[in-house]
């Protein structure tokens, strides 16, 4: 086996660090930006209780509208060679006729929101920073969510399509690698299954004992689906002559089975198969999991023989987003999730790993190998870790003369990098980047700023950043591990 002393990444490996959108941006009508779902989410009526669970929004967050060129400074002081962020649909797309235009007409370009984004990317550009961008983090404009109930209906393919076309002129010069959709498990569940997240439907919901029967979760899913490959197919007849790489960022934990019984052993495969699953296999194999196809029935909507064409093969790279490993037992009525139970325990009662300020997140930097080299010997596509970060314990009520001082977070980047590190040279798994989540602290969705990823600490009061030690410690450790 190798010294791991002597073990290295390429030279033209990816490290950097994620935000997105409506969660640092703020100002929320500048550069003739209308709402998103997000933005109708977070000002519920008086009638209905907030989502949030400090009852925020994204109105300010992070400021990062006016202050990112404070933000692109923390990047070159923190040595990052990439910068993976989103565009808001909503800023690039001018949405104010909206209320003119019939389901099926397209909404022109903004050359304010377009102008924006612009100078950013030409400013990375300069600065040795490669932009990497993200079409779609959860923000979609309200206008379509009116016009024809956005990710319900089939038309917002088209929709998605004409924006990934807009975004691919407007950048496509500079910006080399590209992300279409973020999360659609989460996308897919939190929003239209749980409805803790926008645009909080629960409606479609049937409870029976069998468990949830909604259809909703699944179509909007399948919409997903096609969105990304429409977009891509747009990309390949129109804008291959740019150069660049097109993908999918999937969200997905490791699953391990609780024990070596055979129940629980076929209970993992079918968590990971319907978290990961659910849109790897159509887009890298042409096809639903068999198991997902059994569990949903004539629920799980079916691909004409033109889209299946058009999906397959759709992706240059996997993107993930991955934080934690779940044990997983056979069990359970949920199909969000397989139907499976997952814990942290273990039979002789020992925790996995080191708990997180999140109630889901534990450290188990083992979990990470594994799912690496699962994800590559399924798929056999070179992986991007888009997404990989902790949240430590209280940080919230630490004075920042604490907070800056984040062990715990440092110690889950040793142990995941470190996995990293094993999974290319000791596995042979093609991994092409990694992106600590996040660069800054920022509004963390339904948790609204209760919950702290950063790697920056940031005074919502003032805004004022602040590195934290982890952000030194990633900056040392990629500088010594790149080639």
């Amino acid at each position: 086996m190798a010294d791991p002393a002597t073990l290295r990444l390429p030279q033209d490996f990816l490290f950097g660090f994620a935000t997105a959108a409506y969660q640092i941006e703020g100002s929320p009508a500048a550069a003739g930006r209308t709402p998103s779902i997000w933005d109708t989410f977070t000002h519920p009526p008086p009638s209905r209780k907030h989502p949030i669970a400090d009852g925020s929004s994204g109105d300010v967050a992070t400021d990062s509208f006016n202050r990112w060129k404070e933000d692109l400074e923390l990047l070159k002081n923190y040595g990052a060679k990439a910068y993976r962020f989103s565009v808001s649909w909503s800023r690039i797309i001018d949405f104010s006729g909206a209320k003119d235009k019939k389901k099926g007409e397209r909404d022109p370009a903004n050359p304010e929101g377009i102008k924006f984004y612009r100078t950013i990317i030409e400013e990375l550009a300069r600065s040795g920073i490669t932009p990497c961008v993200t079409l779609y983090h959860w923000d979609l404009p309200q206008a379509l969510q009116d016009r024809y109930g956005g990710w319900l209906d089939r038309e917002i393919v088209n929709d998605f399509a004409h924006y990934a076309r807009v975004v691919f002129n407007a950048f496509g010069d500079i910006v080399k690698n590209w992300i279409t959709l973020n999360e659609p498990w989460i996308i897919s569940m939190l929003g239209y299954n749980f409805g803790n997240f926008a645009p909080g439907r629960t409606s479609n919901r049937e409870r029976s004992a069998e468990g949830d029967s909604s259809t909703e979760p699944w179509i909007v899913g399948h919409h997903l689906i096609l969105a990304h490959a429409y977009a891509m197919k747009a990309y390949r007849e129109e804008f291959s002559i740019q150069g660049g790489r097109v993908g999918i960022t999937l969200d997905c934990p490791w699953y391990m089975p609780f024990d070596d019984k055979p129940e629980n052993v076929s209970a993992a495969q079918r968590a990971l198969d319907t978290r990961a699953g659910w849109f790897a296999d159509p887009i890298y194999k042409g096809h639903y999991p068999a198991s997902l196809e059994t569990m949903l029935g004539d629920r799980l909507p079916k691909f004409t023989a033109e889209d299946i064409l058009i999906v397959k093969g759709s992706s240059d790279f996997f993107g993930l987003n991955t934080y934690t490993t779940n044990l997983v037992l056979d069990g359970g009525d949920a199909e969000c999730n397989g139907k499976v139970k997952t814990q942290f325990t273990r039979a002789d009662g020992t925790e996995l790993g080191m708990q997180a300020h999140a109630p889901w997140l534990q450290a188990y930097s083992e979990g990470f190998r594994s799912l690496l080299n699962y994800l590559w010997k399924t798929y056999e596509v070179p992986i991007v870790v888009t997404e990989n970060g902790f949240t430590v314990r209280n940080e919230n009520d630490l004075p920042v003369e604490e907070a800056v001082h984040d062990s715990d977070r440092v110690e889950y980047f040793k142990g995941y990098t470190q996995a990293l590190l094993e999974a290319i040279n000791v596995d042979g798994v093609e991994i092409k980047g990694y992106f600590a989540w996040s660069l800054l602290d920022n509004f963390e969705w339904a948790d609204g700023y209760q919950t702290r990823f950063g790697i920056t600490y940031v005074d919502y009061n003032t805004q004022k950043r602040t590195p934290k030690d982890s952000a030194w410690f990633l900056k040392e450790w990629f500088a010594k591990h790149i080639q």
